[in-house]
């Protein structure tokens, strides 16, 4: 069964910058792509960014050129760089694995505040 524990969650100020990681256990994870959401209270998780099983990534036109995507297939684990961050980027950040849509149950996520 797929297992998900994200951290590196935390406040940091607008422009500041923050790294999330999400360990994956319980699939063969270099196999898979994966992708980190967010979600704020009362609107529906988005796709932030993705990244294939080849390298391949994609991300949401508001964090393109501001987030970094990358995976590490020796530790099983996925990152997400967020340079220059913005108030509306606050949200808690969750991993999953799919390129175009969730196809695992969610872990508890990681909460990212931006505020001064």
């Amino acid at each position: 069964q797929v297992e998900f524990v994200e951290s590196g969650g935390g406040l940091v100020q607008p422009g500041g910058s923050l790294s999330v990681s999400c360990v994956v256990s319980g699939i063969r994870f270099e196999t898979y792509s994966m992708a980190w959401y967010r979600q704020v209270p009362r609107k529906e998780r988005e796709l932030v960014a993705a990244i294939h099983s080849g390298g391949v990534t994609k991300y949401a036109d508001s964090v393109q050129d501001r987030f970094t995507i990358s995976r590490d297939n020796a530790k099983n684990t996925v990152y997400l760089q967020m340079n220059t961050l913005k108030p509306e980027d606050t949200a808690v950040y969750y991993c999953n694995t799919g390129f175009i849509r969730p196809s695992s149950p969610w872990g508890q996520g990681t909460q990212v505040t931006v505020s001064s």
